[in-house]
């Protein structure tokens, strides 16, 4: 089996402002495949604040939408990118809801400051119209996958379509850091706020595409393939 990993990710557009700060605070430019100088917070210094965002600087600014999965037998990234294309033809663009940086458990991260159903749908969308080319985990992978904190919901979606967190367990979030040190979590989130209202602020976005990233291998970091744009 390939080493290779996909994922259909929200991804913003590579031009906007929302794109450059989550590219700066993670140091990787995933549309570049180039390292940045990291855009850290007010009281960390830049190489305490490359360790602490470390973990997601390897998976690229995203919203996960189909999670990382090795291609089934007999697919493609080809067939992959056509079915990406297709299903991106029979959607239309939305705004993207107003977004904070908070605290999900020792992270932070960029989350809806309401629930959005049109996010919700596009996730349980792409969860099942990307099925067909996800491999399923092997026992051993899915033991090592399992946790005592899944409640029974997210065991069973785990072992259906390979992620936990999909359809009424989905939550829409971009990850700015890896997992922070109980008190450093308060400083992070309140300094990328910051940094956020100054390099973002009011710009709209829009969620006009999902965006497929690949991982080569597990020594690599995952880079954008393509971008499929609603509607065209």
């Amino acid at each position: 089996m390939s080493a290779a990993r996909y994922a259909i990710y929200y991804a913003p557009p590579p031009e906007s402002p929302l794109w450059r700060f989550g590219s700066d605070v993670l140091g990787y430019d995933a549309a570049t495949g180039a390292t940045r100088p990291p855009l850290a917070p007010e009281g960390f210094s830049a190489e305490e604040w490359l360790r602490l965002t470390a973990q997601p600087r390897r998976y690229g600014f995203h919203a996960t939408l189909k999670a990382p999965f090795r291609l089934a037998e007999g697919a493609t990234e080809d067939d992959l990118v056509a079915a990406g294309r297709s299903f991106a033809r029979k959607r239309r663009a939305f705004d993207l809801p107003d977004l904070a940086v908070t605290a999900l458990e020792t992270f932070a991260a960029l989350t809806t400051r309401e629930p959005s159903e049109p996010l919700s749908a596009l996730s349980a969308a792409c969860v099942e119209a990307f099925e067909p080319f996800r491999a399923p985990h092997s026992p051993e992978e899915l033991a090592r996958r399992r946790s005592a904190a899944l409640t029974e919901a997210q065991q069973a979606n785990l072992e259906r379509w390979g992620y936990p967190y999909v359809f009424d367990e989905f939550r829409f979030h971009m990850t700015l850091t890896g997992s922070l040190p109980e008190p450093l979590v308060p400083r992070a989130v309140d300094g990328l706020a910051r940094l956020y209202a100054e390099h973002v602020g009011a710009a709209a976005s829009t969620v006009n595409a999902v965006t497929l990233y690949v991982e080569e291998s597990p020594e690599e970091g995952f880079r954008i393939v393509d971008r499929f744009v609603f509607g065209s």
